[in-house]
């Protein structure tokens, strides 16, 4: 099962200050804006989703057809072929995909200790 790039979406109280505090860390603004409430920062290959006043809770974020530059990739997993090998393991979905439609499209689930995963693919 190939699940794309990886990051961590983070809600933070002041996206202003956890945007001074990333960069100290070496990370810098990939995408995203202060106006919009979110930025995704990276170094190197880490990814960081800084969201301020959009969910609750941390989320783990996997993005089927995207490397971590968000180019699309030539060969990977649908999100739909995702939720059926994740089905056929008895594994408990939050939110599924409608298996009759095509491209963009997400599922969620929860690991054993409620943490949560967006599988989120937008190609």
């Amino acid at each position: 099962m190939k699940l794309g790039a990886f990051s961590i979406s983070l809600s933070v109280k002041d996206l202003k200050i956890s945007q001074t505090f990333y960069e100290g860390l070496g990370f810098s603004v990939f995408a995203g804006s202060l106006e919009s409430n979110y930025l995704i920062m990276k170094n190197e290959t880490s990814l960081i989703g800084l969201f301020q006043g959009m969910f609750e809770g941390n989320i783990i974020t996997f993005n089927p057809g995207w490397d971590t530059n968000a180019n699309k990739l030539e060969q990977f997993d649908d999100v739909r072929s995702i939720q059926k090998q994740l089905k056929n393991q008895n594994i408990i979905l939050d939110k599924e995909v409608d298996e009759s439609t095509t491209g963009p499209e997400n599922l969620m689930l929860k690991d054993p200790d409620g943490n949560l995963i967006l599988i989120d693919q937008h190609v």
